[in-house]
């Protein structure tokens, strides 16, 4: 009997596979994605030291309350905007993306560009 892949583990491998290849440093920091299908986060973190740098999500109490559905293209905007904002304000104008074993399409994309539109620089 073959056993059957689900998509959490593909995820998991491919992003195993994008992480040997994929590393932030404190000139160059790595924004990684995660998503869930109700929520979104982004995070910013310098992997030589293992410390996180900015964070934004939709689990966050005033985007909470502002969109119905956190798991949708607008919100990943507003979240991609935020972390943009909150980069910049801890010094950091260039990235590495870091796409999480995602799909580049929908609300990654989106994310990204958003966070392109607030200045970040990958």
């Amino acid at each position: 009997m073959i056993k059957k892949k689900n998509k959490k583990d593909s995820v998991a491998k491919k992003h195993r596979r994008i992480r040997v290849k994929i590393s932030g440093t404190a000139e160059k920091p790595r924004l990684s994605v995660h998503k869930s299908n109700k929520h979104i986060y982004a995070q910013v973190i310098d992997d030589t030291k293992g410390v996180t740098l900015a964070f934004a999500g939709t689990v966050e109490p005033d985007l909470r309350s502002k969109y119905q559905n956190c798991g949708n293209i607008e919100a990943a905007k507003e979240i991609g905007k935020l972390i943009a904002e909150r980069s910049k304000n801890a010094g950091i104008n260039s990235i590495v993306f870091d796409r999480g074993g995602y799909i580049y399409h929908g609300r990654v994309a989106a994310l990204a560009d958003a966070a392109r539109e607030g200045g970040l620089v990958f």
